[in-house]
């Protein structure tokens, strides 16, 4: 991935073990960059209106200036995902458009999970302080984390994924990558219109459905079970 194409991150958070951990994440994201680490809000608004920034992670409580008071200051804001420890501060969080918010202490798999929303954000953009920026188009692929590093993988390479207990199997047109994640929160990952839940050990993409009964999806031989408690919304989705 060249560095054309890496999302330049801000880390602002008081705290610097918080920050350690997003760092490090960051670091792990072949798709991220962090371009700015921040103790201060204040002289994270400073950088801010000099550079380019295409994601900021954001705590929320903060002395001077805290995010929702940051976010309210910003003109035309790059997508903004909050970190707290305190949930009932995201509420607002929400308000403001935000894509997100990690709750403390930060998972890496709940990290990527709003990573993958914010590349998908409605209105997505970069923070651009001396021009207009034009906005993106949507992105059409999602990471896994699978063999100690993050797979790239179309969405339209996805024929359907099934849950292995701890584990989730992603199988594609042309390769099956496994990634210690539960079902729950790939679904969240996923564009609903592209995909359905059709049991609760499967997930599968429309696109690819060849056939279909009231009992099973047929996609590329293999057959897929609708669970009891989906079929009305399958059968919906499929006629």
């Amino acid at each position: 991935m060249s560095d054309m194409e890496r999302l330049k991150c801000m880390v602002v958070d008081d705290e610097p073990p918080a920050r350690e951990i997003i760092r490090r994440y960051i670091e792990a994201v072949p798709m991220l960059e962090l371009a700015g680490e921040f103790g201060n809000a204040l002289h994270a608004m400073a950088y801010l209106q000099q550079h380019a920034i295409d994601l900021i992670f954001l705590d929320i409580r903060m002395p001077q200036l805290n995010g929702n008071e940051f976010l309210k200051a910003v003109k035309n804001p790059p997508p903004v995902i909050f970190t707290t420890a305190h949930a009932e501060y995201a509420i607002e969080g929400y308000e403001l458009d935000v894509v997100d918010y990690l709750l403390k202490p930060i998972q890496f798999d709940r990290f990527i999970k709003a990573v993958n929303k914010a590349l998908t954000f409605k209105g997505h953009h970069t923070h651009e302080p001396k021009a207009a920026a034009e906005e993106p188009k949507q992105e059409n692929f999602i990471y896994f984390r699978a063999d100690r590093k993050m797979v790239k993988v179309m969405l339209n390479d996805i024929r359907y994924i099934e849950s292995m207990k701890d584990y989730v199997k992603v199988f594609t047109d042309d390769d099956v990558i496994i990634t210690k994640q539960s079902l729950n929160s790939v679904e969240a990952m996923l564009p609903e219109k592209q995909f359905i839940r059709t049991h609760r050990s499967f997930i599968v993409s429309l696109s690819k459905v060849k056939s279909f009964t009231h009992e099973l999806i047929e996609i590329n031989k293999e057959e897929i079970p609708i669970g009891k408690l989906y079929r009305n919304e399958v059968l919906k989705m499929l006629e």
